[in-house]
């Protein structure tokens, strides 16, 4: 078997490199196209516990909590954060993370037991 060349390796990679590339580019685009990203929670509105939870994919003003998602309850939004293992709190039930932006809303109901949720302060 003859020996690779540096030369023939390198032109290789990039070919592969090239190659993983362009697989790449369908899945950006079909996310584009509309189709669900795998990263980004579904969105939902359900009544919880009689108070009305809502969660979204983030969009303008929403947007700069760098969480990519919001959530309203009864039309306040909840401040949530994702941790770096990919669960969720909110300022409400900062020490209890849970795995999706549903399951903070629900928690936050909870810890609330009916009082209202008042708006966040902005920085």
């Amino acid at each position: 078997m003859p020996a690779l060349s540096r030369r023939q390796a390198l032109t290789t990679a990039a070919a592969l490199a090239t190659a993983a590339a362009g697989l790449a580019a369908p899945a950006t685009a079909a996310t584009a196209a509309g189709h669900h990203d795998p990263h980004v929670p579904a969105p939902f509105d359900e009544v919880y516990r009689g108070r009305r939870i809502q969660g979204r994919p983030a969009t303008g003003a929403h947007a700069h909590h760098g969480t990519g998602y919001t959530v309203l309850v009864d039309g306040v939004e909840l401040h949530l954060m994702r941790n770096a293992d990919g669960t969720w709190i909110s300022v409400v039930s900062h020490y209890a993370p849970v795995p999706t932006p549903r399951a903070a809303a629900r928690a936050a109901v909870d810890e609330l037991r009916g009082a209202a949720l008042l708006p966040f302060p902005a920085n």
